[in-house]
Order: C-alpha cells, then structure tokens, then sequence
C-alpha cells in the first residue's frame, strides 16, 4: 500500500538533498554547493520512530530578477519575482501541497527570510496540509538563534537543524511523523491492478482509452498531458480489473519545473498500488535508459512487469521486423528477460485485447508456490551442475531451500554463511529457478538465512 509522503521543497541551495541524504541514510542525491544541482525528484522509503514515510527531494523553487536577501552574503542576486515567476512559485508550491501528506518547508539560516520563502509562504499558510519549517545551515549557537527570524513567516515554531552535521534532525522528525497520517489498510478487494507507466507521449491514455472503449482521459500529443494517476473500474471477462493511467515520466535532467515534477510522486504512487506494471515503450524509438529506469520502479516494489510496445504501426515491416525487435528489447532490458513483449498500436487498437490477458496471466504467476520438495530438487541439480562459490578458504554450502511466500514469490535459502553467497551465484540460482518454472512477468525474491551446521 502507497506510504504516506514527506516532500522537502524551498528555495534553491537551502539543503535540501543533503537534508534528503541524511534521513534517507544514503547519499541518493547529487550534493554540490550550486543552486539548481536538483533538476529531477529523488525519493525513497524511510523510517523515524518505526514510522514509514516515503520522502521525495525536489528541486528548487527559483526567482530571477532583483535582489535577494541572499546577496548580504555575497549570493548572486536573484530577488523578487516577476508576476509570472510568482504565479510559477504559487503552481509549484500548491502541488507540493496536494500531493505530501507532510511538507517540510526549508529555509537558510544564514541568508534570513528571502522573497522566494515569503511567496511560497503565503501559499502554505492557507493550506490545511501540515507544514514543518526547517532552518537549515544553523551550524551554531547565533544562527540557532537568528532561525527565530522564521517566525514571521507564519508557519509555527521553525526547528534549527543543520543537514550537514546531522544537529536538530532527530528533533525535526519527531515532529513530523506526529503530523503523518495513520497508513489506512485498502480495503479488501480482489480486482486486479494494473498501472499503465512510461514516458510523455508514448500512448498511455490512448491505450485507457481504447481499452474502456470510451474517452475517459484526455488524449493528446503534448507530452505531460496526464498529471493525475485515473483509476478506471471495469469488467473483462466478468473479471475485475482496475487501470491506473499515470503522468509520463521524463529522463532525469528533463522534468519540467512545476506540475509535470510532482506528477512523478503521483506516478510512483501509482506503481505501488498496482499488481501488474505496464511499461509502454515507443516501437519508433526503441528502448531508451530512461525506459530502463521506469522498469526498476516496478522492480522496486516487486509488482507484475509486462513491456507494450505501443505504435507499432508506425514501424515499417518484412518477415523478421518482430523477431528483430524483439531480441533487440530483450537484450536492452536484459535485467528483465522474464518479462512479456506485447506489440501493440493503441491508435488501431492492434493486439490492444491481449493486454489485460497478459496481465491476469503475469498475476496468476506471481501467486504460484512450488512445493518444498520440488524446490530443493532444482537447487540440488542447481549445485551439482555448478560448483558453490568459497572465499577465504571456506566453501559455501546449501541445506536446503523452501517457497516462503507469493506476490512475489519468496525462496528462502538456508546456507552456512550468507557472506559467501556472491550476487552471481544469486543470480544463476535465480535462472534455474526460472529454467523449471518461469514465472512469466513476476519478479522473484531468494532470501539467504544462516543455519548452524550443528
């Protein structure tokens, strides 16, 4: 089930990633001492007081013209906006607000209240969304105390912290997953879920569309077209099956400011309550990396993956064109081979029928369970055709292995030492698996456990 979501907007270089990595406990952000090095959202799953939350980074909101408080420490000024660039500011702030559960609102100690955290201030004050002011770079005792400054901006008690030093953070935290809403369980439903995933303009909602068999969602050349994520309800086959459409997604370094930033959250939302990912490519322009990142957001989450490879129509065609393409793709998403190709043309609805087929078949696969029996008996000719890996002089053993668990699929593997099991290894056993039984479309998880030889 979707986590509830922190975002962490402000002004450019106030901390933010570094506030991200910090929470996060990994560095996932580019971290530079320029404004604008965030040009795309990161995010990731966190934990504060056994508290989940999904914390997304986002860039910054800029100003361009005038003079900016920022300048009394020898910033570039940048100062107060445009109208224009104040109804951008406005855009973004109000989507933030929309889409978090929680905004942490940062601001730089050091530079004082600025007229881009004035605007977006306005904007926060008259939301009923909960908002946590952050004054970051406090790095001592004066800028501790000049972070009262903050007050008059409207927002509450602003909490000292410096990213960079790690100072104040447990303290901002508390506050915020006390103003987290409780995680609701979904309620039971047996429909399938499918969201549709992928870049601007690769068809997604000409796909809805022709798959519900009326216009439900706006179709349109213009990449971005779709913000929102639209469950659409139906029948097929006297089966229920929900479709999620979502906002395309861009190559890191090409999401545009505003909206189309925040439509990636609602994206990864989606993706999270799905059984089945459908990735949509574009059959005119083959396999992009960024097509590859949107896979390991499903793979993340373990979800059902099937490959639509949508206008195919467009591709001019001999006798070989499908097998050409087809080991093309294979090869690009070689981290996926166990996934299904469809070549589709929502614009003609060709093959269009088969998806959702394809789907209910990848969703059956991820509820199969081996017996135990039959699963030691792949691992066991698994070790006989491949001799176990050793380091420093010990060997690794297997003693025997069990389906723990479906959707995903979970093998459980017990070993003298988890250390010497390489991710190779991991992988070859993986493949064997496979090689008895596929699970078409469904990501696998194999667990190593300790067990004492005694």
């Amino acid at each position: 089930m979707p986590l509830p979501i922190v975002a962490l907007v402000g002004r450019p270089n106030v901390g933010k990633s570094t506030l991200f990595n910090r929470i996060a406990g990994k560095r996932l952000a580019i971290v530079e001492d320029l404004p604008g090095t965030t040009r795309d959202r990161l995010y990731a799953d966190a934990e504060w007081t056994s508290v989940p939350f999904t914390l997304v980074d986002t860039g910054g909101i800029e100003l361009t013209e005038g003079v900016d408080a920022g300048a009394r420490r020898g910033i570039a000024p940048l100062g107060v906006a445009s109208a224009d660039f104040r109804r951008e500011i406005r855009e973004q702030a109000q989507v933030a607000i929309e889409e978090a559960d929680v905004i942490v609102f940062m601001v730089d100690a050091r530079d004082g209240i600025t007229a881009g955290d004035t605007d977006v201030a306005d904007v926060l004050r008259r939301t009923e969304k909960p908002v946590v002011l952050a004054a970051n770079k406090a790095d001592n005792e004066a800028r501790r105390l000049a972070a009262l400054e903050f007050y008059e901006l409207g927002l509450g008690e602003p909490f000292p912290v410096s990213a960079f030093h790690g100072t104040g953070t447990g303290d901002l935290l508390d506050v915020v997953v006390k103003r987290l809403p409780e995680i609701e369980q979904d309620p039971e439903d047996d429909a399938l879920k499918i969201a549709i995933i992928g870049r601007p303009n690769v068809g997604k909602s000409s796909l809805l569309n022709a798959l519900i068999g009326q216009e439900r969602s706006i179709v349109s050349s213009v990449p971005g077209t779709t913000r929102d994520a639209i469950d659409m309800r139906l029948l097929w086959e006297n089966e229920p099956v929900v479709l999620i459409d979502t906002a395309g997604i861009r190559r890191r370094g090409r999401v545009e400011r505003g909206i189309e930033k925040y439509s990636v959250m609602r994206a990864l939302r989606a993706v999270q309550k799905a059984d089945v990912v459908a990735l949509m490519i574009d059959a005119s322009e083959g396999v992009t990396a960024q097509d590859a990142h949107i896979a390991s957001y499903a793979l993340d989450e373990w979800k059902g993956v099937m490959v639509l490879v949508n206008k195919w129509d467009l591709v001019v065609k001999d006798t070989y064109t499908m097998h050409e393409f087809t080991q093309r793709i294979r090869a690009d998403f070689k981290f996926i081979d166990w996934v299904p190709l469809l070549f589709i043309s929502a614009l003609t609805r060709q093959r269009v029928h088969k998806v959702i087929g394809v789907a209910q078949k990848i969703q059956a696969e991820r509820h199969v369970r081996l017996p135990t029996s039959e699963v030691n008996r792949v691992i066991r000719r698994a070790v006989d055709r491949h001799r176990l890996p050793s380091k420093t002089g010990r060997q690794l053993k297997i003693y025997y292995a069990t389906q723990a668990d479906v959707a995903p699929p979970v093998f459980a593997i017990f070993v003298n030492d988890t250390e010497l099991v390489h991710f190779t290894y991991r992988r070859y056993l993986e493949n064997q698996i496979r090689a008895h039984y596929p699970f078409l479309g469904t990501p696998i998880k194999l667990v190593f456990r300790k067990r004492s030889e005694n």
